[in-house]
């Protein structure tokens, strides 16, 4: 700017963003008192739309969580971009806007301009779930009760929902992209089989896969495997539309699947565990008991497949960002691979192969949104726009953070050693 907030009287809402960029804005931001800022061709513009949009950008602390509260309230609009799949948008975001921090005089100006009654926060829009500070009238942070509601949050939304933006496959996980022209249907048959070959699964065998969503490993293991197969899922809605569809092609006699903690899980001597995406939610202080559970209800040789989320180094928090723990993953929790390596393998396992398939997370969710943007009028009819928006901003955003290698997607595949120190592993990797 030609000249500093300290000499101004006052600044439109315009102004007062643009005042706060170290380099000019890449896109066009409007406001409804009529200003605007960034080049008039940009080939996105955010438009804070009301007052209420203009509390949130300045009552939160932390920014993700301020624009993600007034972009899913419909307060802060995105023209240029479909609201199914913001990503491109994003990039530029990311790339491109850099805050810098104001003196203390521009911060008396710019809170003058805009009014200081905007720094008090309104109500936050229904999809946010409490703080995680409020969430412990829910229970201690990982308890069976609060477990139970942080996953209802986000899975118990409508299966007709997620139908629509999972595909066919109904597969809630990173899918694994043989090849190039793979669609996302193939890729995640590929990931079933890929962990199905990693675990040896053979007919007659016995699988737990824990935290099973809507059943797929489970049917996969069933159907062209011949294993027994038994899934637990904290969701009732999951459950319900599982054991429907393993009704539906016709193998009641192998695959189950329970509305159930998989703590609570009675049963034992299994040939095989997976754990498909479950980690994320259990806690990391929780892995040991986490590993130690899943070895005792092995068989000697028994072999366990995890395959979660993971930061890309140690110096980061394990916890979620502000936006993704409140609209997405209420309480869920990230560690660097080796701290998940090192859990497996301090509770007594034998730890064999560890693959990274980040790039996969990334094509599947740009897959996701775009089923997301494909099927949007009949989505928000089912869930509304809110939640819509939520949807696409989280999975536009993820895909982002996978393709920077700002987070990872790990395979862990460890074996229960017996006393003699058998592991059932041939010579070299059969998969």
């Amino acid at each position: 700017m030609s000249q500093s907030t300290e000499t101004r009287t006052k600044l439109s809402i315009a102004e007062a963003f643009d005042s706060l960029m170290r380099e000019p804005l890449p896109l066009r931001i409007t406001a409804y008192d009529g200003s605007a800022a960034g080049p008039e061709d940009a080939p996105y513009r955010f438009h804070v739309a009301t007052e209420r949009g203009l509390s949130y950008l300045m009552s939160s602390p932390d920014p993700d969580l301020a624009l993600g509260r007034a972009y899913v309230s419909g307060d802060l609009q995105l023209f240029g971009a479909h609201p199914g799949d913001p990503y491109e948008a994003l990039k530029v975001l990311k790339h491109g806007i850099k805050f810098r921090r104001p003196t203390p005089a521009e911060l008396v100006t710019l809170v003058r301009s805009l009014g200081i009654s905007h720094l008090v926060p309104p109500p936050p829009p229904p999809e946010e779930a409490p703080s995680r500070v409020r969430r412990v009238f829910e229970g201690f942070r990982h308890s069976l009760s609060r477990d139970a509601e942080a996953i209802s949050h986000h899975y118990d939304v409508s299966n007709r929902f997620y139908e629509m933006v999972l595909g066919p496959s109904m597969t809630y996980t990173c899918a694994v992209f043989p090849h190039e022209g793979a669609t996302l249907e193939e890729a995640q048959a590929a990931k079933y089989d890929l962990v199905a070959r990693k675990l040896d699964l053979r007919s007659g065998q016995r699988l737990l896969d824990l935290g099973c969503g809507w059943g797929g490993m489970v049917r996969h293991a069933a159907r062209e495997y011949g294993v027994k197969a038994l899934g637990v899922t904290l969701s009732r809605q999951q459950a319900e539309w599982a054991q429907e569809e393993i009704k539906r092609q016709g193998l009641d006699d192998l695959a189950e699947v329970r509305h159930l903690d998989y703590r609570l899980v009675g049963e034992g001597s299994f040939d095989a565990v997976s754990s498909i995406g479950l980690t994320e939610h259990i806690g990391v202080r929780n892995y040991a008991s986490y590993f130690g559970f899943v070895k005792d209800k092995l068989k000697p040789e028994g072999r366990l497949l995890n395959h979660c989320i993971t930061r890309a180094n140690s110096y980061q928090s394990t916890r979620t960002g502000e936006f993704i723990d409140r609209y997405v993953f209420p309480d869920g929790e990230l560690a660097a691979p080796g701290r998940l390596v090192s859990a497996v393998h301090d509770a007594g396992f034998e730890v064999h192969d560890v693959e990274n398939i980040r790039v996969h997370y990334a094509r599947t969710l740009a897959g996701w949104c775009a089923n997301l943007e494909a099927n949007w009028d009949e989505c928000v009819a089912e869930v509304g726009e809110n939640t819509c928006r939520v949807w696409g901003l989280y999975m536009a955003g993820s895909r982002l953070a996978f393709e920077r290698n700002e987070i990872q997607l790990h395979h862990i595949l460890a074996a229960k050693v017996t006393d003699d120190g058998s592991n059932g592993f041939p010579l070299r990797p059969t998969w």
